[in-house]
């Protein structure tokens, strides 16, 4: 089994990307924050860290798994 020179690509450019999307979607969850109601507030806070968490580990282990060939 060999590495994936196209996974590795897309995972190279998308740990680049990610922060950018963190930094974007954080600011548009501080602009908003304050007009919702607090179960949309709570809803929010907890997508934005399950999704942060999901796709860190995801950049994580497809850097791991891809270069290690597994």
């Amino acid at each position: 089994v060999l590495s994936s020179l196209p996974l590795q690509v897309m995972l190279y450019f998308n740990v680049y990307y990610f922060p950018v999307w963190c930094l974007a979607e954080g600011m548009m969850l501080h602009l908003k924050y304050h007009l919702l109601p607090w179960h949309y507030q709570f809803l929010l806070i907890t997508a934005f860290l399950i999704l942060s968490l999901a796709e860190g580990s995801r950049l994580y282990l497809g850097y791991l798994g891809n270069l290690q060939e597994k």
